[in-house]
């Protein structure tokens, strides 16, 4: 049975992500742009996400949307990359909370705000993240506690995490907080993430490309 690893994408997208992680894994990989109202919305990809979005990855027969699913998936199909604590570690429980955290609440408290979306104080009981200081003060503890989320360890958890924060950042839609830039910064030092901006970059038209040095 063929095991290919084919990765649905467009390089102006939150697929930038998964390309990450694609890289840190380190196995062979076939890419597949995919362009927005046209071939992400045809029949041949709505088989495979019927969302119409990316990114998507399709691994042997096994398919996973979602950029914390496939980052959860990626580092236990190919555990010797050393992207997530072991089975039976503590450490796993840390790991899923705070990658799971940034898919859930703060995922949604930053659409909201960007949205220009207001929860009334009396109503934010009824969402998953309440307010977003109280997101923002969570994950700011958590990112300064030690090097990476889990400890000294890099995992698919800091690269979720860490690209989140860095985008959000980046379009001003959260404050430039100083643990936020330092632990971004830390997470940014893995080669394979300049190599997944390299590679993203490229795939840019060049009339839609920022300035060199931007």
């Amino acid at each position: 049975m063929s095991r290919e690893l084919v990765f649905y994408t467009n390089p102006w997208s939150r697929g930038r992500v998964a390309r990450w992680m694609l890289e840190e894994v380190g196995q062979p990989y076939r890419t597949e742009i995919l362009e927005y109202g046209t071939t992400m919305k045809a029949p041949e990809y709505l088989a495979i996400n019927p969302m119409g979005k990316v990114p998507a990855i399709r691994h042997g027969d096994t398919v996973v949307t979602e950029n914390a699913a496939i980052c959860a998936y990626l580092a236990d199909a190919f555990p010797e990359a050393g992207l997530a604590p072991p089975s039976g570690d503590p450490r796993r429980g840390s790991y899923y909370r705070w990658l799971f955290f940034a898919a859930g609440p703060f995922d949604s408290a930053v659409t909201g705000k960007a949205l220009g979306v207001e929860v009334p104080p009396e109503k934010k009981v009824m969402v998953s993240y309440g307010c977003m200081n109280d997101v923002l003060n969570t994950l700011e503890v958590a990112v300064s506690c030690d090097a990476f989320l889990t400890g000294d360890q890099f995992t698919a958890a800091d690269l979720f995490v860490g690209s989140m924060l860095g985008w959000t950042m980046g379009f001003g839609i959260i404050d430039k907080r100083p643990a936020f830039e330092a632990y971004v910064a830390r997470c940014m030092t893995r080669p394979a993430a300049a190599r997944a901006k390299e590679i993203d970059d490229a795939l840019v038209p060049a009339d839609r490309r920022p300035p060199a040095g931007s």
